[in-house]
């Protein structure tokens, strides 16, 4: 019998547009082999949002998205909307849209494909065999915490700029227990990242989390300071398995840990609430600069559908498949630009993403 799903499309800025176009073309064939029948639906988010309502988040936008099975977001953001005001730039937007679907855990996974072993910038025998899971806390920390703004502080005018790190007991008990689940399906491995040394509230995370490890004793739990996980990230990265981390500092890891397969246009990620519909993205920004041009790299978004299919909607068989599609263009040696290394077939985005249709019909 027929599997139907309701997917909110939301192809924002830049090269959004043309990787999605490559991701649904994935999951159309992809559903007719495996019986599965998407129902899309396409809606504004970000700086085409801006310019089409005057806001980033339409509130038309965030129903569609509450009414769907699942999300798939692209890229938001670009340099003519950057003199915004900051409640009425883009990125306010997918801030708005975690919230307003409630979603508190970010997974983002950095793996290297042993195709691309050459293109990370750091040593091959450094970074083989690396598998990496961060679970970022999405929806609290810095981001949201209150008071925030620029303010007047003397009769001079003095001003001051104010965010607060604000998390409370029961935001770090969720997000640690999904990290603790999913250290529990991979090497049975946590590392919680914080700067409790100096941060209250880091101390707080700190307590908490190791609090609860008590339910978890089948997982290994360490606690690394963020100066010296990103150190070690660096350094070392095969000692990672999975790590958790608040909003900020997940923000930056998962950047850094991306870095290590050689393009940050290379990775998925997920977004989930507790319930409701998640958000499936890549990592990379909206790439202003090759809009257009037929020159992104689709792969991120392609496995971000992936990623969909297997956290959003439960058809791992499907993500499976798209998965090995991937791995299959890289064996046959297609590259974009940003992996391109020598030897290898040169294509665009439309050319890789015939390349993915086609290694989905040898099935």
């Amino acid at each position: 019998m027929s599997q139907s799903f309701r997917i909110t499309l939301l192809p924002g800025d830049g090269i959004g547009p043309e990787i999605m176009t490559v991701a649904v073309n994935v999951l159309k064939q992809v559903g007719q082999q495996h019986d599965l029948d998407f129902n899309f639906t396409e809606a504004l988010l970000g700086g085409v949002a801006i310019d089409a309502t005057g806001e980033p988040l339409p509130e038309a936008t965030l129903t569609a998205c509450r009414d769907s099975d699942a999300v798939m977001l692209a890229s938001i953001g670009g340099y003519q909307w950057d003199g915004l005001p900051r409640a009425q730039r883009p990125e306010t937007g997918l801030l708005g849209l975690r919230a307003g679907l409630g979603l508190f855990a970010n997974l983002r996974p950095a793996t290297i494909l042993p195709q691309l072993l050459s293109a990370s910038s750091l040593k091959p025998e450094i970074v083989e065999g690396v598998d990496i899971m961060v679970v970022r806390e999405l929806t609290g920390g810095i981001y949201f915490g209150q008071p925030k703004g620029i303010f007047d502080t003397d009769e001079e005018g003095q001003q001051r700029g104010v965010s607060t790190m604000v998390y409370n007991s029961s935001e770090i008990d969720r997000i640690g227990r999904v990290a603790f689940e999913t250290a529990r399906k991979r090497k049975g491995q946590l590392c919680s990242v914080d700067k409790a040394n100096v941060l209250e509230v880091s101390q707080l995370w700190r307590d908490r989390i190791t609090a609860l490890s008590s339910d978890y004793t089948d997982v290994e739990l360490s606690h690394l300071y963020v100066d010296n996980a990103a150190m070690q990230l660096v350094r070392a990265p095969k000692q990672f398995d999975t790590i958790v981390t608040g909003n900020l500092f997940g923000d930056i890891l998962s950047d850094a840990a991306a870095m290590l397969t050689g393009s940050i246009g290379m990775l998925p990620s997920a977004s989930l609430g507790e319930s409701g519909p998640g958000v499936f993205e890549p990592v990379h920004g909206s790439a202003p600069d090759i809009a257009g041009q037929d020159k992104a790299n689709p792969l991120a978004q392609v496995l971000s559908a992936a990623m969909m299919l297997r956290y959003g909607l439960n058809v791992p068989a499907a993500a499976d498949q798209i998965e090995q599609a991937v791995l299959t263009v890289l064996d046959q040696g297609y590259r974009t630009g940003d992996i391109m290394s020598e030897g290898m077939k040169a294509v665009g985005t439309k050319g890789m993403g015939a390349a993915l249709e086609a290694a989905l019909q040898q099935k």
